[in-house]
């Protein structure tokens, strides 16, 4: 379990997170969002002993994790998969860490073998591509065989074999009842995999809780309606309160009325309908819509 208690780290007059307080537990995939510059990068920093808060604490498995000798017998993390030394191989690397984390050297082998790098195991890393170097980091978190995993953008450079392989591991692990910790801007796949949420704004917490909770509290519930006769259907709509937007595939997104109105409105004036049908929130939408307030670097308009 990863606890954060109160933790606040400023550098100089910046506050990258503030009084932030939230629980990992085991069992679970918890992602953990935030638009850029929110404080993930910190708070995982943080998490693993890497950056001292300036106040408030964080435990893993009940205890700070610098106090952890051979750490990566307790938690397992990857933060940059391009940070390692790419003159050595990929089987020298992992036996540093396992030489100085008392794990038995045959350990090596049987992650090398999990991530898909066996056959690259004599390679450089500096000749690994971005894909290899993230199988190359997880294999680092898993050496120890910990009971806490902690992963930064692990999919970054994954092709799509590579992306279902760790969404299986993902689960495994908290199959297993390992508590899992995933940061990441790929709402689609978090979508996919986490169970639990922990989003931030602006190194504040916006939400602590599960996926389906927090995507259920966007308003982007909407109905798709399909019609010959969409300009009468927007009329009549419209009248009704609804606010009705035309789709690049011919049919109407509709929002103020739900289904079965439509529906009652389509039969009494006899316009044909050829599909109606609910579409909730996705957790890209809900992310947008409830992180709006925290963005720090927004865009312009391309226009």
């Amino acid at each position: 379990m990863i606890e954060v208690n109160e933790l606040t780290k400023r550098y100089g007059r910046t506050t990258a997170v503030n009084n932030l307080t939230f629980t990992v537990r085991p069992g679970q995939v918890t992602g953990f969002l935030g638009p850029n510059g929110a404080g993930k990068s910190t708070t995982l920093r943080m998490i693993l002993g890497l950056n001292r808060p300036t106040s408030g604490s964080v435990t893993v498995q009940g205890h700070p994790f610098r106090d952890r000798p051979r750490g990566l017998r307790h938690i397992g993390g990857l933060l940059d998969a391009a940070d390692v030394h790419g003159g050595r191989s990929a089987r020298a690397h992992l036996a540093v860490l396992a030489r100085s984390n008392a794990i038995p050297s045959g350990r090596v082998e049987e992650v090398l073998g999990e991530v898909g790098l066996s056959d690259a195991a004599r390679r450089r890393i500096g000749g690994f591509s971005l894909g290899m170097k993230q199988r190359l980091g997880i294999a680092a978190a898993l050496l120890g065989d910990p009971p806490v995993l902690l992963f930064d953008e692990p999919l970054n450079g994954l092709d799509p074999e590579g992306v279902l392989w760790v969404r299986g591991l993902f689960r495994r692990l908290a199959a297993e009842g390992r508590t899992v910790l995933v940061s990441s801007h790929m709402m689609r796949e978090m979508e996919n995999t986490a169970d639990q949420l922990v989003v931030i704004g602006r190194g504040e917490l916006i939400a602590e809780e599960p996926l389906t909770d927090f995507a259920a509290r966007g308003t982007g519930l909407n109905v798709t309606v399909r019609t010959p006769d969409p300009g009468r259907l927007t009329d009549l709509l419209t009248a009704e309160g609804a606010a009705v937007r035309p789709d690049s595939d011919g049919s109407l997104s509709v929002t103020g009325v739900d289904a079965a109105r439509i529906g009652e409105l389509a039969f009494d004036h006899r316009v044909l309908l050829h599909q109606l049908a609910t579409r909730t929130a996705s957790l890209e939408e809900a992310f947008m819509e409830l992180t709006a307030d925290s963005v720090e670097y927004l865009a312009g308009d391309p226009r």
